[in-house]
């Protein structure tokens, strides 16, 4: 019995379809392959630079002592700014600037560019806000362990490199959690469009409550 043409077609379809998949599917492995190999080759060259720089710091305090002086560190160029405090008895001005900090919830974080202008804005909100210099390992932990994307307007968990690749690879050459760290500890030129694309911390609240303690 002779094959209906429907079936013939069908077949063929089915077998196009199945050998583009595979196509597609091959050049998606071998992409995952090259881009795990880059993107650890980016995180080895980022602690490196990291471990001489601490390294250098360390030589430059020692020398300065050993000389009878003081070494004097760079400013600091990176501020992680956490909200404690609700909406009542807010006054508009501060009110705005934490809009502009985005820290519209309680115990919601996020990384401030330091300058001038900034400064100030941290200034009127003191009462609001606590805020300090993190680490690389604090920023590592935020971006891996409770850092979400904003892609299409959404909220995506930055559970593997592709969600980073989506949001900035295109606009700023950030294709990994590594070059996402590098940039927002070092305040690099794509500091802004990497700040953006994280969605604010939302942390929680401290487990006995914050303490009266203020000042050394």
């Amino acid at each position: 019995m002779k094959t209906p043409e429907s079936v013939l077609k069908k077949q063929a379809t089915q077998a196009k379809i199945a050998a583009a998949s595979k196509v597609a599917s091959d050049a998606s492995e071998a992409k995952k392959a090259s881009d795990l190999a880059l993107f650890e080759t980016n995180a080895a060259k980022y602690a490196e630079e990291f471990a001489a720089a601490e390294a250098e710091a360390v030589a430059n305090r020692r020398a300065a002592k050993a000389n009878g002086g003081f070494f004097v560190p760079a400013e600091p160029k990176l501020c992680l700014v956490i909200r404690i405090r609700g909406i009542i008895g807010v006054s508009p001005k501060a009110k705005k600037v934490m809009q502009l900090f985005r820290l519209r919830q309680i115990h919601n974080a996020t990384f401030v560019k330091l300058n001038e202008a900034t400064i100030r804005m941290l200034r009127l909100i003191e009462p609001y806000v606590t805020y300090g210099y993190p680490t690389r390992a604090t920023v590592q932990k935020l971006i891996y362990k409770r850092g979400f994307g904003k892609l299409n307007k959404q909220r995506i968990p930055i559970s593997e490199n592709a969600v980073i690749e989506a949001g900035l690879g295109e606009s700023a050459g950030i294709k990994c959690a590594a070059d996402l760290v590098n940039e927002i500890y070092n305040v690099g030129p794509n500091f802004k469009k990497a700040n953006n694309f994280l969605w604010p911390f939302k942390l929680n609240s401290p487990l006995g409550g914050f303490s009266s303690k203020t000042k050394l």
